[in-house]
């Protein structure tokens, strides 16, 4: 399983130890023996790039510095933000479009997900809150780009 790879049903990618990530999918979950940051940079790779290409391209597009999102794979939307600074290997990252609710639960945030499987996070909501903001604004530029590509191949 370590040559495992972001998808569209992966819903949240979790630190659980060191060089142990715990991935959270629509229909199961599983540890691997890897690190949180080069599961996403093997990922990143696979899909035409790295973890450090991904985060250069997202400060071009939007402009986001520090815990910035991140598009793992462009033609099937799938973006990734983190709960903390991308250089720590602590920092969770959740899929963006996998989400359908979040709320606050004491001083920490608990997501809903498409499959209405629910992960708390020791991440305050007002931090989960911005970086859902910051990964849809990711999105909304994305998109636009497509639409202005579609529409100039059209011209």
């Amino acid at each position: 399983m370590n040559n495992y790879e972001i998808t569209e049903d992966t819903l949240a990618i979790i630190p659980s130890g060191i060089d142990k990530t715990k991935i959270y999918e629509v229909d199961k979950s599983f540890e691997l023996d890897i690190s949180t940051k080069k599961l996403l940079d093997k990922s990143c790779r696979y899909y035409g790039s790295s973890l450090e290409g991904r985060i250069k391209g997202t400060i071009e597009m939007i402009g986001v510095r520090y815990k910035p999102p991140i598009i793992v794979e462009e033609t099937r939307d799938l973006i990734f933000f983190p709960t903390g600074s991308t250089r720590a290997e602590e920092s969770s990252w959740i899929s963006l479009n996998n989400i359908i609710n979040y709320y606050k639960s004491n001083s920490k945030t608990i997501i809903e997900f498409k499959n209405y499987q629910e992960i708390k996070f020791s991440t305050s909501f007002g931090i989960i809150d911005n970086q859902i903001l910051r990964a849809t604004r990711l999105e909304s530029a994305l998109k636009g780009r497509k639409i202005a590509k579609k529409h100039f191949k059209q011209a």
